[in-house]
């Protein structure tokens, strides 16, 4: 049975930092896309960060960019996603994604989610 389990969330200052983590498990995802997504309250889950795993670099939407970064390891089968500069805009439950092995998406398997809260 695949899993994706992020851990890691909490409430942070804005300003702050904070990494949360997603471990995949049931399978490898060494050689599929992954990425993170973020819903907040009320309003429909966006995308916030992908990786690809060919050497095809990363991809941020652009309100995340420059304090975002996006990393994997591997050996781990884990992703994560550095947050730094946050905001309180950036308050919502942020959930990991398995995509495909060439391309961008779509995902296929998803995590439940961690929450992260950033207070102004």
């Amino acid at each position: 049975q695949v899993q994706l389990v992020e851990s890691g969330g909490g409430l942070v200052q804005a300003g702050g930092s904070l990494r949360i983590s997603c471990a995949a498990s049931g399978r490898t995802f060494s050689r599929n896309t992954l990425g993170w997504f973020r819903q907040a309250s009320g309003k429909e889950r966006e995308f916030v960060a992908s990786a690809s795993w060919s050497g095809g670099g990363s991809r941020y939407t652009d309100s995340v960019k420059g304090r975002f970064t996006i990393s994997r390891d591997n050996t781990k089968n884990t992703v994560y996603l550095q947050m730094n500069s946050l905001k309180p805009d950036d308050t919502a439950v942020y959930i990991c994604a398995a995509g495909p092995s060439t391309g961008w998406g779509p995902f296929a398997y998803w995590g439940q989610g961690t929450q992260v809260t950033v207070s102004s």
